[in-house]
């Protein structure tokens, strides 16, 4: 009697990866007091930093989206440079 070769296995079909919803992520890694800050609105999560850092990263995650709906634009439809335009006008305000 011969042996079989062991079957393979079958991989799942994935579907196509739709555009979804982005998010822009900031991490403040400069806090030196065991608070911990977190802040989350449309668009973005804020985590960690001190209270000066902390307050400047929700200033401009803020002004980036006031300027995006100007623009009548959704984060996850930007391209490279538009996001870095954005989001450079809204640092330096």
């Amino acid at each position: 009697m011969s042996e079989r070769p062991p079957k393979k296995k079958r991989m799942a079909r994935r579907k196509p990866a739709s555009p979804g919803r982005a998010t822009l992520l900031g991490v403040g890694l400069d806090a030196a007091d065991e608070h911990v800050r977190i802040t989350r609105g449309d668009n973005f999560h804020l985590v960690g930093g001190s209270e000066e850092t902390h307050e400047r990263m929700t200033e401009t995650a803020v002004k980036f989206n006031e300027k995006l709906r100007e623009r009548g634009k959704r984060l996850e439809t930007l391209e490279r440079q538009e996001f870095d335009d954005l989001m450079h006008e809204a640092a330096d305000e």
